[in-house]
């Protein structure tokens, strides 16, 4: 398992980790045996498979019993707080260091869909810090996932005062989440002072956002929903009869090997 520094050491601009999220420890397994060195957790996969809404403080146990699973089985993972679950936040994140996680990620929008104030998001960020110190806090700041009115330059000057105010209060990376034109994310990363993470953007290749400065891409919800999908898909095809695995889907033999 990788220490938090060299979790840290991972994030470099212009050559950034492509992070894989997991959503239980079978798809954890499979990412490490892929030779992802670290995984990260996806909150919207471990809400859905507990039955419980994403976003809504609501699954604090299932992300900490997740955690050590991971931990216990020697996977480096890295664990999706939501907006940090609940004023215990401090407490929980240094729960998650004794496991060996290396990484959190908490973010500054609530249940409704609504920036909070940055203040209160600050000192939520300071809590962790403060309480876990080693970990890699990965603050996420919402201007571009949150809907409304703003255009880009708004949105660009909004999420990079948010960063400089949770940097000020111990982040360790800042994460700008949204489907986010290049030209936008070349200026996120200039003038965001820490490591830069965004998410898979659509028709856009790794190389490009790492030229553009970014030291970290997540697949954030993609690979659980890609998985739900290709079950329909299977199932629909194997009902018409034109089922025919595809090339990527490992054999029962591999499945097994990777035990």
């Amino acid at each position: 398992m990788l220490t938090p520094a060299g979790f840290r050491a991972l994030h470099r601009a212009g050559d950034p980790l492509v992070l894989p999220n997991a959503w239980d420890l079978a798809s954890a397994r499979w990412l490490r045996g892929a030779g992802h060195p670290v995984v990260g957790t996806t909150s919207l996969g471990v809400a859905y498979a507990s039955g419980k809404p994403d976003g809504a403080g609501a699954t604090a146990a299932e992300t900490f019993d997740l955690a050590a699973r991971l931990t216990a089985a020697g996977i480096t993972v890295t664990v999706d707080l939501e907006a940090g679950f609940s004023d215990e936040v401090g407490r929980y994140a240094a729960r998650l260091a004794r496991l060996g996680v290396v990484g959190v990620n908490v973010e500054d929008s609530d249940a409704e869909g609504r920036l909070v104030d940055p203040d209160v998001a600050a000192a939520k960020v300071r809590t962790i810090a403060t309480a876990a110190p080693e970990l890699y806090l990965n603050a996420r700041t919402d201007p571009f996932w949150i809907g409304g009115d703003a255009d880009a330059p708004r949105r660009t000057l909004e999420a990079v005062d948010r960063a400089h105010r949770y940097l000020a209060a111990g982040a360790t990376g800042v994460f700008v989440p949204g489907v986010i034109p290049l030209d936008v994310v070349a200026r996120l990363a200039r003038d965001i002072p820490a490591p830069l993470n965004v998410l898979v953007q659509p028709g856009t290749a790794v190389r490009d956002l790492a030229a553009a400065g970014v030291a970290r891409i997540s697949t954030g919800s993609l690979l659980f929903r890609v998985a739900l999908g290709a079950m329909t898909a299977a199932f629909d095809e194997i009902r018409d009869g034109t089922f025919a695995p595809d090339a990527a889907t490992p054999s029962y033999a591999e499945v097994v090997r990777g035990t």
